[in-house]
């Protein structure tokens, strides 16, 4: 769209092409947060592309196949969610599924710093690239994939956190939440 104080013309669109959302990233693991933010694109997009991705700067606990699964069955009865693994730049996978959206969930002012970048970026490499920004729910606001492993890996309960596949995973891999300890173990 070009606009100036006296007239604006409307942007060229093509009614072809279905309003769906990329939401990118590691999802490791998936959270109730990340479900919610999926379903509340829902109400506002045709279809929401969740595309994982390795992040070099962590090290996984789940593989891609693994998060894939995960979310596959969590979402087993949406159809209009779509699951897929990329490689290389998020704005080029996104072009390469049709989706001109690119969906983020916002916990914080810290979140939105990082993302102010990342979405700046993104619309300099693809002009034509949207980001949309979701608030979190604040039930949601304080959870992590990276604290659900942290409090997982210590023995901490997470499953009101986590979807039910994913509680299960983390106690094959951790082992069952371990009572509360007091000092010296008494």
């Amino acid at each position: 769209m070009t606009a100036s104080r006296d007239q604006a013309t409307e942007p060229a669109v093509d009614a072809t092409e279905r309003t769906v959302a990329f939401y990118p990233g590691s999802f490791d693991p998936l959270t109730n947060g990340h479900v919610d933010i999926i379903l509340r694109g829902l109400r506002t997009f045709e279809g929401v592309i969740v595309a994982l991705t390795h992040n070099v700067s962590k090290q996984p606990l789940f593989s891609l196949q693994e998060r894939k699964s995960f979310i596959e069955e969590v979402f087993a009865d949406v159809e209009r969610v779509q699951v897929v693994i990329f490689e290389g730049l998020m704005v080029h996978a996104a072009r390469a599924h049709g989706a001109r959206n690119v969906l983020r969930g916002l916990r914080g002012v810290a979140d939105f710093e990082y993302e102010f970048q990342l979405a700046t970026m993104n619309k300099t490499l693809e002009p034509e690239i949207e980001t949309v920004f979701l608030m979190t729910e604040k039930s949601h606001a304080f959870v992590s994939s990276k604290l659900v492993r942290e409090v997982a890996g210590l023995g901490g309960d997470v499953s009101q956190l986590v979807p039910s596949v994913v509680a299960r995973a983390l106690e094959e891999r951790f082992g069952p939440p371990r009572s509360r300890h007091t000092i010296n173990g008494s």
